[in-house]
């Protein structure tokens, strides 16, 4: 395995597109909960927990772009086979393999359970979760100009349900955001960690970083498309604690979903049903990212065809929808890969990123 892949330049993208794949790739299922999971540890301060958050994604952020700057053009992939060597840096790679899969099945599962809560109650759980998966390889199979492509578009036609918020704005209660600044450090420390599986996706530069052109311009977009997804967490994070009280706050699963119940359009009813519907948009770049990861990280680790491995994948998303039908070991299996998510994005990378530079500094003083 080459330690900096040579992709054809027919596959490269500009390094704009960067803001678009990250953003796409943070906002899914999990903006839709993110409210009440952050405001269960830091109370009204829950947006400050987001900023804060934010805070230290940037920095994270930083250390990665300097570490994929110590290669001419590595991925994440081509850095494990560099230190730990030929034997054991297929171990690191399918652990990074197995954990997209993983955060592809969670996003696909979450977002079939919101369809059954809000829209077909009876529809079985592994008919929608085929329709995602092929939909998902259908875009995967085109390649990753095919899978930016869609998250650029994603980005576009979901742009409207952000336009939705101005109606629950205008019913919240701005005594519910006081008194600021009461929650303790340890609440915030806690909030931040169970924001983390929510906030995931900004890493997704340590494999797409071979395809861009400008690489010296993937910091600011990286930033730029982290820091609007940011700026979402914390406006639906706000306007929901303003307009539930406490207690609907802690009780209601989806804060963003159960807000757009106000929402009247003419000859509409149940404008959530279109959300819902419209939310398929916002999680189908988050699965082909993903979903894309996966599959190339086996082509480059164990040199197996990407075609075959999509549909092998595939056929393994499917069987599992049959394994879990309780949302509540939804919820601790979600928990669990949260966790894992946390190490390997926030944690890993600055531990890498040390080995990396202490690696080079022996080896230039041994030359």
């Amino acid at each position: 395995m080459k330690v900096n892949p040579e992709p054809q330049k027919n596959l490269l993208f500009n390094a704009f597109l960067v803001a678009f794949i990250l953003h796409t790739a943070q906002v899914g299922v999990g903006i839709a909960g993110v409210p009440r999971i952050v405001f269960m540890e830091s109370k009204q301060d829950a947006w400050i927990t987001i900023i804060a958050a934010g805070i230290v994604m940037t920095i994270v952020i930083f250390i990665m772009t300097r570490l994929l700057a110590s290669y001419s053009g590595a991925d994440l992939f081509g850095i494990h086979y560099d230190v730990y060597g030929k034997w054991l840096s297929p171990l690191f790679n399918s652990v990074y393999i197995l954990y997209y899969l993983t955060v592809t099945y969670i996003i696909m599962m979450n977002y079939t359970e919101m369809v059954q809560a809000w829209v077909f109650p009876k529809m079985p759980t592994w008919l929608l979760i085929s329709f995602l998966v092929f939909l998902t390889c259908y875009a995967v199979l085109g390649g990753i100009r095919v899978v930016v492509g869609v998250t650029f578009i994603g980005l576009l036609l979901t742009l409207w349900l952000v336009l939705m918020i101005y109606t629950p704005v205008k019913h919240m209660d701005l005594n519910h955001l006081q008194p600021v600044f009461t929650s303790s450090f340890k609440e915030h420390i806690t909030g931040l960690f169970k924001l983390s599986f929510s906030l995931i996706g900004f890493e997704l530069i340590l494999f797409i970083y071979p395809y861009v052109k400008e690489k010296k311009d993937v910091l600011k977009y990286a930033l730029a498309g982290s820091w609007y997804s940011v700026f979402l967490m914390t406006l639906v994070t706000a306007v929901s604690i303003g307009f539930f009280s406490q207690e609907s706050l802690l009780k209601t699963i989806w804060p963003v979903l159960s807000m757009f119940k106000i929402v009247r359009i003419p000859n509409l009813e149940r404008f959530e049903f279109i959300a819902v519907s419209f939310w398929m948009l916002v999680i189908l770049p988050n699965l082909c990212i993903y979903f894309w990861t996966a599959t190339r990280g086996v082509k480059r680790v164990f040199n197996l065809s990407q075609k075959k491995t999509i549909y092998c994948f595939a056929a393994a998303l499917i069987a599992g929808s049959f394994f879990i039908d309780d949302r509540l070991m939804m919820n601790t299996f979600t928990d669990k890969v949260g966790t894992v998510s946390f190490v390997l994005t926030f944690i890993y990378p600055c531990i890498l990123y040390l080995v990396v530079k202490l690696k080079q500094a022996v080896t230039k003083e041994r030359s």
